[in-house]
């Protein structure tokens, strides 16, 4: 049997490739499909949130969609856009105002930058610069840009049921399986990895105490009965490993659980 290393390589390599291409083009035209879904869903939004007659929504989900592809994000991304309207269908009935709450969701990190603390407030103002240009009710327009701010605390008033729906819909990816969380957090740590170790540790772990110090997570009833438990499992998991840790950090954002 031929044991030549260099020989072994060449052919994993010949081997590899044409599945490694397989699974790219795979992806693409996963990417293209999702991409054709929100761009009609958005267009759908607009006109339940009452858009201007004659208005052309294309522009506008285009620039959203780009912004949302930006190379500096790994975990806000255009699927995390795509994840959070998906956990909104399970909150609809509970949105006073869904549209409102779904134009929120498609602006909410349209501006992002991991070192930058003023995202929340640029995407709000982005939001409203946009709807008006689209002839969305003035009030229907504020209140997208307050549920876009609101999403700094993803702390809504008891009552602000819009706020509830965006914000549960927002840190449902807490309550993913283990291995989604996982993947969650190491694609949250690869967006902050100018942070150093130690430091990224001490402020992860703070802010996860203070998370399971909350009476709740979720503030809708579908959030509290689904939600919850697995969302605090992981979280318990998650500040048990970074307590114990001696060697890099584990895949965590220190500073935003979403």
């Amino acid at each position: 049997m031929d044991t030549d290393p260099e020989h072994a390589d060449t052919t994993s390599r010949t081997t590899a490739s044409p599945a490694r291409a397989a699974d790219a083009e795979a992806r693409d035209a996963d990417a293209k499909t999702r991409d054709a879904d929100l761009r009609t869903r958005f267009r759908a939004t607009l006109l339940a949130a009452g858009t201007a007659p004659g208005v052309d929504p294309e522009p506008y989900a285009d620039r959203l969609l780009t912004a949302w592809a930006e190379p500096q994000r790994r975990y806000h991304t255009t699927d995390h856009l795509a994840d959070v309207l998906s956990h909104l269908d399970a909150l609809t009935a509970h949105a006073a105002d869904p549209a409102a709450t779904e134009l929120a969701a498609w602006f909410h990190d349209a501006v992002y930058r991991p070192d930058r603390s003023e995202n929340e407030e640029r995407s709000a103002a982005l939001a409203e610069r946009a709807l008006a240009e689209l002839g969305v009710d003035p009030d229907r327009t504020a209140e997208t840009a307050r549920l876009v701010r609101l999403t700094v605390t993803h702390d809504p008033a008891p009552g602000d049921t819009n706020g509830e729906a965006l914000c549960d819909a927002d840190l449902a990816v807490l309550a993913g399986s283990p291995a989604g969380y996982a993947g969650y957090a190491a694609a949250v740590r690869a967006e902050y990895g100018f942070v150093p170790d130690e430091a990224f540790r001490a402020g992860r772990a703070a802010v996860l105490r203070q998370l399971l110090d909350l009476p709740r997570l979720f503030r809708t009833p579908y959030g509290a009965a689904h939600w919850e438990a697995p969302a605090r499992r992981n979280l318990a998991r998650e500040l048990a490993a970074l307590t114990t840790a001696t060697g890099p950090v584990g895949p965590t954002d220190p500073k935003d659980p979403t």
